[in-house]
């Protein structure tokens, strides 16, 4: 008896080959609408989906499969009263179903496109026989993705069927193919029909790219996941040039350093360790830029992870290369780069390109908690000269100014409690993570050392009391950056007053959990 292969695609890569293959198999082929068309013209026999139902197309093909002679021969089990009851009704069972679904994410993504569009590209028989199908999969075997049509006939032509364990595998992904869909939709529809940046419902796919050796320690297991589409500029999208695997501390890391440095419109670097800088600069070209962010501080640049947002030049490789790093993250990296940097065999490289996106492939910051998880926007909060407040008497210099803006956009990214002291461009000191104020200024403090004369502070959040300013005042600190608020803010200016320091308010906190 010959076996049936139902074929209804919208991706038409390799089809024809693929229909040939099972025709000359001895498939019998039944196709609907343009796949039909294309079959045909390539010399395929093919049996309309009009000639199994008895039945037309009807409300602009919106229905056509949607028919228990397609159905019925799909769902049927491979047992004597299901085969005999498909055969009294004259229904030929179908072995193959290969289907993929209209193109609702590419239609989505164009500009301008109407709410109606979308919704006429939102498939309805496609995913019913796809799951029809996968549902049956110890009879029947589903395809949607092109990419298995080598594989099926290869199978076909060796052994005469496919085997359980593949059909099991490709119901798998036929079902996670229909649930991807039913994301897409719910995502689109969310954000067009709800007036709201949270919606009802919240979903996240993602789909593996490698299981990594573990998590943050050994004892945990961890993969990498990457999120549906073009990931062009994101970590994901990225090129590994060299070097062995990227441990999961590793990508929260260069996540990090990738995020500092694209802060900057100048060339500009960062060191990172436990996501935290411990160096960050700017220069008049990347290999300033990175000198002067090593020199932030050696001890703790050792094993770090660097970002640098401009190619990676010889002297910058030359100087990267003189001791250990684990990554480098960069756009590009020269020819002349490579070569000096490709004797670290371990170090790993990591091609970004030029295109920086942080937009929407993550708007949003997922925190898992017992039983559910929290949900808010990324921080891209950004803060230019009009939006600063002088509280103290001391105004502050124009050379100021910008170091503050510094200095703001390195404490953005580092954990809280923190503290950054920056001179030149350049970070001196940090203060990360503690768990109180006074404790993050003066472990930067500390760092800092006699550099500190004529230096700024940042603060990610307000001071509850007067206490760190003062001692950054005796230190030598001459302009503190922080977000204001404080219900002792008159105390703390005051105290600002009183060592002659200045000090600029943001209106914007940067808490970094």
């Amino acid at each position: 008896m010959s076996k049936c292969a139902l074929i209804s695609v919208s991706d038409k890569n390799g089809v024809v080959g693929f229909a040939q293959g099972l025709q000359e198999l001895g498939y019998k082929i039944i196709s609907t609408g343009g796949t039909a068309q294309i079959l045909r013209e390539a010399g395929v026999k093919v049996l309309g989906a009009s000639e199994v139902t008895g039945f037309p197309e009807i409300l602009d093909g919106r229905v056509k499969t949607l028919h228990p002679k397609i159905h019925a021969g799909i769902l049927a089990r491979n047992t004597a009263e299901h085969l005999a009851q498909i055969a009294e009704l004259g229904i030929e069972a179908i072995d193959l179903v290969v289907v993929n679904l209209y193109p609702f994410r590419e239609t989505v993504a164009k500009k301008g496109v109407t709410l109606a569009e979308a919704i006429e590209n939102i498939d309805i028989g496609g995913p019913s026989m796809v799951r029809a199908a996968a549902k049956n999969y110890e009879r029947v075997t589903v395809v949607v993705d092109p990419a298995a049509y080598e594989d099926i006939l290869e199978q076909l032509r060796e052994q005469g069927e496919i085997s359980l364990e593949t059909r099991a595998r490709l119901a798998l992904e036929a079902f996670a193919h229909t649930a991807s869909y039913d994301v897409a939709i719910t995502q689109y529809l969310s954000k067009t029909l709800e007036d709201t940046a949270f919606p009802r419902h919240w979903f996240l796919e993602g789909e593996k790219i490698q299981d990594l050796r573990y998590g943050e320690n050994p004892h945990q297991k961890a993969a990498f996941y990457k999120f549906k589409g073009n990931q062009q500029g994101t970590l994901t999208g990225a090129k590994k040039l060299q070097g062995k695997e990227l441990s999961y501390n590793n990508l929260v890391d260069v996540e990090s350093a990738w995020s500092i440095v694209n802060e900057f419109s100048e060339p500009a670097a960062a060191i990172i360790k436990h996501t935290n800088p411990c160096g960050a600069s700017i220069g008049k070209d990347i290999h300033e830029a990175y000198v002067r962010a090593y020199e932030s501080d050696t001890l703790s640049a050792f094993g770090g992870i660097v970002g640098l947002n401009r190619e990676v030049d010889k002297a910058t490789a030359e100087e990267i290369k003189k001791i250990f790093m684990e990554v480098i993250i960069a756009p590009s990296f020269s020819a002349e780069a490579r070569e000096i940097l490709a004797t670290k065999k371990n170090l790993r490289l990591i091609e970004m390109g030029n295109q920086p996106q942080f937009g929407e492939k993550m708007d949003y910051w997922l925190e898992p908690v017992s039983g559910g998880f929290l949900l808010q926007e990324k921080d891209r909060a950004k803060v230019v000269v009009a939006d600063l407040k002088v509280v103290t008497k001391r105004q502050p210099t124009a050379e100021q100014i910008d170091e503050l803006l510094f200095a703001w956009k390195i404490v953005k990214h580092v954990k809280s409690n923190a503290i950054v002291l920056t001179k030149n461009k350049q970070i001196l000191g940090v203060g990360a993570g503690q768990m109180n104020r006074v404790g993050a200024a003066e472990i930067a403090l500390k760092q800092a050392k006699d550099k500190v004369r004529g230096a700024v502070l940042a603060s990610d959040a307000f001071f509850p009391f007067s206490d760190t300013v003062e001692i950054a005042a005796k230190a030598g600190i001459s302009a503190i950056i922080q977000p204001g608020g404080s219900i002792k803010d008159e105390d703390v200016i005051a105290k600002a007053d009183e060592y002659g320091i200045t000090m600029v308010f943001t209106g914007i906190r940067h808490f970094k959990h």
